[in-house]
């Protein structure tokens, strides 16, 4: 794979750019034209695919902005343009190039995007509990995986509630209850499954990620370079350049398994090995973002000295918008045993493929 960014990722990163050094905020965002580059033409965007949607998200998290755009552009819009008809799509994405909000319901009460929710959706009724819905009640509509099922359903609709939860960063985040939500067909997307949409979110995830560490290693380099200790910058001092190659290597090798991931699945074919690489690939990516970009945000965190601790500086946004994420996808732990789970089962493809992928970028 190529990993120059073509002429049209190229184009999108200049645009959202240009916003995000004008202002951080999703207001931003739609008066610049950044969520309707996704949309199709006939909704008035640029219809602009995976990759360059991906781009976007990283230089959202490279600027360090909370914002929606993660849950409305990877997680609604993604998910919509490869699994809803071309009806659906006209009813759910009109409203995204004037700033409406979607998000995703797929987390579940002791379980990181499972591929067999415990929600049912049986008889047209959707009925569970969902956790760490992002922008739930400001949402106009919510992609929910279920059994057998993906839905589209109005957080507004009857039977929904909605109780927000706590983050780290700050961000509005719910624990959504589905009680008996009468769902129509219409509003079902055929042949969708949990785990394809949960492959989508997380290289959603992780372009946002390359972006957030990229950004906080640019910050803390930055600050170091013009922070003097005895008459000298504190980039100067060996322990301090130790200590930053360490975050520029996670930086990269995230870098590197965010975009193998884009690249696989806006290339994937319907082969048998061509599905092994893709999760393959997703499964080191879970893995590097929850075991890894945490011990970088704190390297970070900690050659700022006091500055780290001031809420108000940028520093704290990547920090636990890190944390925030690494929570839901279930910590590194969990994103080892499925990495270990799927070495298993198949040692001489997705096993080889994950020593693959880190090891060249280690190397």
């Amino acid at each position: 794979m190529d990993f120059n960014p073509t002429a049209t990722q190229q184009a999108v990163a200049d645009v959202a750019t240009s916003v995000l050094d004008r202002e951080l905020s999703w207001d931003a965002l739609v008066s610049g034209g950044v969520t309707a580059l996704p949309v199709p033409e006939r909704l008035g965007g640029d219809g602009v695919g995976l990759p360059e949607v991906a781009t976007v998200l990283t230089e959202v998290g490279r600027h360090g902005a909370i914002t929606p755009a993660l849950a409305t552009l990877g997680f609604g819009v993604l998910t919509l343009l490869d699994l809803a008809s071309a009806d659906q799509q006209d009813r759910f994405l009109a409203g995204v190039p004037s700033g409406s909000v979607l998000s995703a319901a797929l987390n579940e009460p002791g379980s990181a995007l499972p591929e067999r929710p415990a929600t049912t959706f049986s008889g047209g009724r959707l009925s569970g509990t969902k956790v760490a819905v992002a922008y739930a009640e400001q949402a106009e509509w919510l992609i929910v995986t279920a059994d057998n099922a993906v839905v589209v359903v109005s957080p507004t609709a009857d039977g929904v509630q909605l109780v927000r939860t706590p983050t780290s960063n700050g961000a509005d985040e719910y624990t959504a209850t589905f009680a008996s939500v009468a769902v129509p067909d219409t509003d079902v997307l055929v042949g969708a499954t949990a785990r394809r949409v949960n492959q989508l979110a997380l290289a959603a995830v992780g372009a946002f990620t390359d972006g957030l560490v990229a950004g906080a290693l640019r910050l803390t380099a930055d600050y170091v370079a013009g922070r003097k200790q005895f008459g000298k910058p504190l980039s100067t001092f060996q322990t301090v350049a130790a200590q930053l190659a360490e975050v520029y290597i996670t930086s990269r090798t995230i870098d590197l398994a965010a975009k193998s991931v884009v690249w696989r699945l806006s290339e994937e074919s319907d082969s048998a090995d061509s599905a092994v690489d893709v999760q393959a690939d997703l499964d080191v990516l879970g893995y590097w973002i929850t075991s890894q970009a945490p011990p970088a945000m704190q390297i970070c965190h900690h050659l700022h000295g006091g500055m780290g601790m001031d809420i108000t500086y940028p520093m704290h946004r990547y920090y636990s918008t890190i944390k925030d994420l690494s929570r839901s996808l279930g910590g590194p732990s969990h994103r080892l045993d499925l990495l270990a789970i799927a070495s298993a089962a198949d040692p001489n493809a997705s096993g080889h493929q994950r020593n693959d992928l880190v090891g060249t970028q280690c190397s």
